[in-house]
């Protein structure tokens, strides 16, 4: 189990990688969009957004590599396309240069959340699923955390401190990729593609040899029905995961979270404060995003998914009510940054811990990395857009207006909840598959 605990640890720090370019680009901000002369509508599509459409092109095509060359594989070549983004980043000396490195960022970013979650879920047991896969969700939000507080550290280092903030995503993306190689492939990968032998060995060291024999068989019986059916994600009776995974990703992005990573200096400069606070507050918002995060890793076996959710759910409603009312009223002060921490603890203990653990369980094991493909790009086009919008959208109908939305969306979601979304903890999946599937 320590093998196992270990490997997902190192497969989860694609999250890390992940987290920390989403968030990076915040502390560069104002100062690009100064340094560039863009507008709302340039700087917020080309300069801020261009690496959330390389997420979704990264999400809509994650699943082929994730497939064809293996959970590992992708994983490692994710922490090369991060390492490129990176350097690229930190040296380029006009907006669409610099957008084009950030989009090969975007790249790894869609593709880890469909690897990476696969990898682990599938090498995980059924009663530590949920937990092991969450690694991945806490590794996400150490990387805004560390991102946060790197660029408080690099804010005063000279008129060009924003390649600093952007460069040093080169070492962590460059350590990650090291430790890539010491990492199995998965062994439901390694059998859906009949190299039994090696599937065999990676789990005579996960000490699961005894489930090679059951495990080959469901495989084999999961491979042939795919090649007499030409099965896809998209056939009836998939619809349920696929309903589930589209809601899921939706809901995740209506509640505004990414916008608010993206531009949480720009929020907290809105409300009152100034530039070096509104950078401070976006430390406290990592803080409380961790903290709340290992909140939910610990909680997800035991209370499940449903519980989480619901937490979450009313947790939005009641933050994003309050954010929306503070910016109506002019509350000064710390009462935005309040409302907000409110709503990243909300987040990181329902969707934030719950959504890349829900999405890697409800597809059949062939259909896995398509079923997250598809998850990941339901999410990351509403993660383009949403944020691409927000400088427009404050500038027009003001904040007050678009956090009202946002809550009046979670409202959706808790009825989603309450009404659609299944339990899964404790299930294996191969039973999940066959709860969901409608035959």
């Amino acid at each position: 189990m320590k093998k196992i605990i270990v490997w997902s640890l190192i497969a989860s720090l694609a999250g890390f990688l992940f987290g920390f370019d989403t968030v990076v680009i915040s502390g560069a901000d104002k100062k690009l969009q100064l340094l560039w002369h863009s507008s709302d509508t340039f700087h917020g599509t080309v300069v801020m957004g261009m690496a959330l459409w390389g997420t979704v092109i990264g999400a809509v095509f994650g699943g082929i590599p994730t497939n064809k060359i293996g959970r590992k594989n992708t994983l490692l070549w994710i922490g090369i396309l991060f390492f490129i983004s990176a350097i690229g980043s930190a040296f380029s000396n006009n907006p669409f240069v610099f957008a084009a490195f950030r989009l090969i960022g975007g790249l790894g970013v869609g593709a880890s959340t469909i690897a990476a979650p696969a990898y682990i879920s599938e090498i995980a047991p059924a009663k530590d699923r949920g937990k092991l896969v969450a690694f991945y969700q806490f590794n996400i939000v150490l990387g805004i955390l560390v991102a946060f507080l790197s660029n408080y550290l690099l804010r005063n280092t000279g008129e060009n401190s924003w390649r600093w903030m952007m460069g040093v995503q080169a070492f962590p993306s460059f350590i990650y990729t090291l430790f890539i190689f010491s990492i199995p492939k998965s062994p439901r990968w390694l059998l859906s593609k009949s190299r039994n032998e090696e599937a065999r060995k990676v789990l005579v060291l996960m000490g699961q040899e005894a489930d090679y024999e059951q495990l080959k068989k469901e495989i084999e019986l999961d491979n042939k029905n795919a090649a007499t059916t030409n099965d896809n994600i998209f056939l009836k009776k998939y619809r349920t995961p696929l309903i589930l995974a589209f809601l899921m990703a939706f809901f995740n992005q209506l509640s505004g979270i990414n916008a608010f990573l993206y531009y949480s200096p720009r929020i907290f400069q809105e409300a009152g404060l100034g530039e070096s606070t509104a950078l401070l507050s976006s430390i406290g918002i990592g803080v409380v995003n961790l903290m709340f995060t290992l909140l939910g890793v610990f909680l997800i076996d035991r209370l499940g998914r449903k519980i989480l959710m619901y937490i979450g759910s009313i947790g939005y409603i009641i933050s994003l009510s309050l954010v929306s009312i503070a910016f109506f009223l002019k509350w000064e002060g710390m009462a935005v940054p309040t409302f907000l921490f409110l709503f990243i603890a909300s987040h990181a203990i329902g969707q934030g811990a719950v959504i890349w653990v829900f999405i890697s369980e409800i597809f059949p094991n062939h259909l896995r990395a398509s079923g997250q493909s598809f998850g990941s790009t339901t999410h990351w086009v509403l993660a383009a857009v949403i944020p691409s919008l927000i400088p427009f959208l404050f500038s027009s109908i003001g904040p007050g207006v678009v956090f009202l939305f946002f809550a009046a969306m979670m409202v959706f979601q808790l009825l989603f909840v309450a009404f659609l979304m299944p339990e899964t903890k404790g299930i294996s999946l191969e039973e999940l598959s066959e709860k969901l599937i409608k035959r």
